[in-house]
């Protein structure tokens, strides 16, 4: 089983132009996420997919792999995509997030762990422990499985409504995502769908054609930069030593 973590870096985001190359803690973003990857003993390569020369540039400086894509791709999925499709040897896709600096190799492991176990899932995505204070947050995405450990449901809005106070398989969704090659192929020639419209969440796209996505498990969260003050807060957690 061989395994390819694609991590893509687009320059022109509209919340954060840039935002690869901004620096913490005196290390580009993109390198902390790049590192990262190259820590998770599963993956047998990894690469940077960017449209951008800038981000190449400082991908090559600090010695990583870059692969050149075309910039009129939507999302970065469609980008991993088009890497891909130059590793025919490859059995598992990795979309390892460009904005998550604080990613671990322990919570990449566990996203790949189905594959690595022999299983073949059309895709994988990882969930943690979801906090009461994210529960009604839109901006943290939650997550319904079923007892099987396959996504129900993905959702900004607080689900499930309890109506009865029970416990419920719901979790905090964390954008890391594989995915079995011959099913990448497949996802990103799919249509957009109503339900990923209204929630602005593309996984949704998958459920509602009728695939299956795994929810594999980690013990914490991962913050992601999107904005310039979520820079600051990671760079504020890294001077504390609260990481």
């Amino acid at each position: 089983m061989k395994i390819l973590a694609v991590i893509p870096a687009r320059y022109q985001s509209q919340r954060f132009p840039g935002k690869p190359l901004v620096m913490i803690d005196q290390r580009p973003m993109v390198q902390w996420v790049y590192e990262a990857a190259k820590q998770c003993a599963a993956f047998d390569q990894v690469v940077v997919a960017t449209d951008d020369q800038t981000i190449a540039d400082c991908v090559k400086g600090f010695g990583g792999v870059v692969e050149m894509t075309s910039s009129a791709h939507e999302t970065g999925t469609d980008r991993v995509a088009e890497v891909a499709e130059r590793y025919p040897d490859i059995d598992v896709v990795v979309n390892v997030q460009g904005d998550q600096p604080f990613v671990t190799a322990e919570m990449l492991t566990q996203l790949v762990s189905p594959y690595v176990r022999g299983e073949l899932p059309d895709m994988t995505t990882l969930a943690c422990p979801l906090e009461e204070e994210g529960y009604l947050d839109p901006n943290t995405v939650k997550v319904l499985y079923d007892r099987n450990g396959r996504a129900l449901y993905f959702s900004r809005s607080p689900i499930p409504y309890y109506r009865n106070p029970i416990s419920a398989p719901v979790r905090q969704h964390l954008g890391l995502y594989a995915f079995r090659r011959d099913f990448l192929s497949v996802y990103s020639g799919l249509e957009s769908t109503p339900l990923e419209q209204c929630e602005g969440l593309e996984q949704l796209r998958v459920l509602e054609h009728g695939f299956s996505i795994q929810v594999c498990h980690t013990q914490h969260s991962v913050i992601e930069i999107n904005t310039p003050d979520d820079l600051s807060k990671a760079q504020s957690y890294i001077l504390q030593g609260t990481l």
